[in-house]
């Protein structure tokens, strides 16, 4: 079995961090959350991955590499335009070619791991076999309709009236049978080939298509809400460790995670939270829920439920919480005099001020 894995998409909905940055390398817990998805199909066995890129895809082969870190033999696999999830598998044919595969988006979570759909995936042998959950607005999502006895009865792709709750989960295992669905695919009312529709041609065409709905944690992280809840969720599973230097003067409370090369002094953190290697903390409050990556100074400073991204500083600042701070972002105090806020924003950013 091999595994696709779609690290193509522009990550609208978290600019302006995806102008300069991968959606799929934002970190949680300081680490990748493209990561996580890499790390569950190798704990599941498979080894050859078929990572589809974009724009960003020297950032992911950057950080990814060949896959041998992660016991994984990786091709990247160019998509020239995010046409649709079908049109990734559409341009990996050749690579994919006969064999049973594994569809995970780069930019999911899945608390747990795939092995256990995996596991069925191999025993049974549908022709597909997909993952699904309830959500509060089935509207976002791909929804599957299921009958009495919980077969699969028809899909659709963000509907406008959803016939059931069940959303589709960004993990899809196939037989080479989804090749001859995809070639027979148009697009769609997006302008995509959607593997909704590709799974509703099996269907259709009488092919078995089994599911799986699950009751652990998945999130797509392509919000800032859902990067920081699974930030959350990752913390709390956490064990508490101090590599770094910490001084007699602080105080860490709860499981706390101090990186090699970190510096904490005169300070107070409240974990679960994480100090990334090289970053300093001093005279300064890191709350509940917070990751402090890599080279980053926080200085005469309160944070909580935050991601901060490598190498950047906050100083001076009374209270961050719930944010989302970029790459070598500098913050500090504004001026007391004039009263006025003074800014430097990229496009599409979004600012909440209080006056």
């Amino acid at each position: 079995m091999k595994a696709l894995v779609l690290a193509g998409g522009s990550g609208t909905r978290l600019r302006p961090i995806t102008h300069t940055s991968a959606k799929q390398l934002v970190p949680v817990a300081n680490k990748p959350v493209l990561f996580y998805g890499l790390e569950a199909i190798a704990a599941a066995g498979i080894r050859e991955i078929g990572i589809v890129v974009g724009d960003t895809q020297a950032e992911i082969e950057a950080a990814v590499g060949d896959g041998s870190a992660l016991g994984l033999q990786v091709t990247y696999i160019r998509q020239h335009a995010p046409l649709g999830l079908a049109h990734a598998v559409l341009i990996a044919r050749d690579y994919l070619d006969d064999d049973d595969f594994v569809m995970y988006l780069g930019d999911n979570f899945i608390l747990g791991g795939i092995n256990g759909i995996v596991d069925r995936f191999v025993h049974d042998r549908p022709s597909a076999q997909i993952m699904l959950t309830r959500v509060g607005d089935p509207r976002q999502f791909g929804v599957a309709e299921l009958d009495a006895g919980g077969r699969v009865i028809g899909l659709e792709e963000k509907p406008a009236d959803p016939k059931s709750d069940l959303a589709l989960v960004g993990v899809y295992l196939f037989t080479s049978a989804i090749h001859e669905a995809v070639a027979e695919l148009k697009p769609s009312w997006r302008g995509e080939l959607e593997i909704t529709d590709a799974i509703q041609w099996l269907i259709q065409e009488g092919h078995e298509v089994e599911s799986t709905v699950i009751s652990g944690y998945w999130k797509d992280t392509g919000n800032v809400t859902d990067m920081l809840e699974v930030n959350r969720l990752v913390l709390e599973s956490l064990d508490g460790r101090v590599d770094g230097r910490v001084d007699g003067a602080s105080e860490l409370i709860g499981r706390v995670v101090v990186e090699p090369g970190a510096v904490v002094e005169r300070s107070r953190i409240v974990g679960p939270a994480i100090i990334g290697a090289g970053a300093r903390v001093l005279d300064s409050y890191v709350g509940p829920f917070t990751s402090i990556a890599a080279d980053c100074v926080v200085s005469g400073s309160e944070i909580e439920y935050s991601i901060v991204l490598p190498r950047s500083s906050i100083s001076g600042v009374s209270r961050i919480e719930a944010s989302l701070i970029g790459h070598d972002v500098e913050v500090t105090p504004a001026p007391n005099t004039p009263r006025a806020h003074r800014l430097v924003l990229g496009d599409h950013s979004k600012v909440q001020i209080s006056s």
